[in-house]
C-alpha cells in the first residue's frame, strides 16, 4: 500500500483527501454547532469571553490543522499578501454588501413581516469594546472556517466550484439562525453569497477579512 493512502474496507483512501475530509469535518462541522450554553451570547461578560474564545479557538486549531497536519503553506487557504487594489475590492464589495442588506432591512424583511428587533437590541445593548472585538473575531473566524479552507478544500475533492461555493455558504447561513432567529437566514444568506463571490473573485483570504469586518462594523455600530 502507498504510504500516502489508507484502507478503508477495500477501498484505498489517499491521505491527502483524508486529511481534507477531517479538515472540513474542523471548520464545517465544529464551527456550524451551535454551542448553545453561548448563543445569547451579549449575555454577561463570561458569555461574551467565551464566545470569543471558543471561535479563536477554532482558527487556530484550524491554521495548526494546515502547517502541522496536512504540511501545508497558509496560503493554501488562501492566506496571501494582498496588493492594495483587491484591499480596495474588498471595501468596494463592503459597500455593495451594506447597501444590499440596507435593502434587505428596510424594504425585504417588512414586506414579509420578519424582523429581528429582539436581537439587534440585545446586541446594542452590549458593550462597544465587545463589539469590537467581536467583529474583528468574526470577520476572521468565519473567513476561516466558512470561506478560506472549506472553499479550498472542497475545489480540490470534488472538482465543482458548485459545491465549494454551495456548501460552506448554506452551512454559513444556518449557523446564524440560533442566535438570530429565521429571518437572518435571509440576511447571512445574501451577505455570504457576496463573500464567497469575492473569494472566488481574489482567492484571497485577507481581502475577504477586511470586506467582512467593514460590513459588520457599519452594520453593528450604525444600529
Amino acid at each position: 500500500m502507498n504510504a500516502q493512502s489508507v484502507a478503508q474496507g477495500n477501498e484505498v483512501i489517499p491521505k491527502p483527501m483524508l486529511s481534507s475530509i477531517l479538515g472540513l469535518v474542523l471548520t464545517l462541522g465544529v464551527g456550524s454547532l451551535p454551542f448553545p450554553a453561548w448563543d445569547n451570547e451579549p449575555k454577561d461578560v463570561a458569555h461574551m469571553l467565551g464566545n470569543e474564545a471558543i471561535y479563536w479557538a477554532l482558527v487556530g486549531a484550524t491554521l495548526g490543522y494546515v502547517v502541522f497536519v496536512e504540511k501545508r503553506a497558509l496560503s493554501s487557504i488562501g492566506f496571501r499578501l494582498p496588493p492594495f487594489r483587491d484591499l480596495l475590492l474588498g471595501s468596494a464589495f463592503a459597500a455593495a454588501i451594506i447597501a444590499g442588506l440596507a435593502v434587505l432591512y428596510l424594504l425585504v424583511l417588512p414586506a414579509l413581516h420578519l424582523g429581528e428587533d429582539q436581537a439587534v437590541g440585545a446586541l446594542t445593548a452590549a458593550p462597544v469594546w465587545w463589539l469590537a472585538i467581536s467583529v474583528v473575531r468574526a470577520g476572521v473566524s468565519e473567513e476561516v472556517l466558512f470561506r478560506g479552507y472549506p472553499i479550498e478544500r472542497l475545489l480540490s475533492l470534488t472538482g465543482s466550484r458548485g459545491v465549494a461555493a454551495l456548501l460552506p455558504l448554506a452551512l454559513f447561513a444556518l449557523a446564524h439562525v440560533g442566535s438570530w432567529g429565521w429571518a437572518h437566514l435571509i440576511v447571512a444568506g445574501f451577505g455570504g453569497a457576496m463573500l464567497t463571490w469575492l473569494y472566488f473573485c481574489k482567492r484571497n483570504l485577507w481581502v475577504n477579512i477586511v470586506a467582512h469586518i467593514v460590513v459588520d462594523g457599519v452594520a453593528l455600530f450604525s444600529a
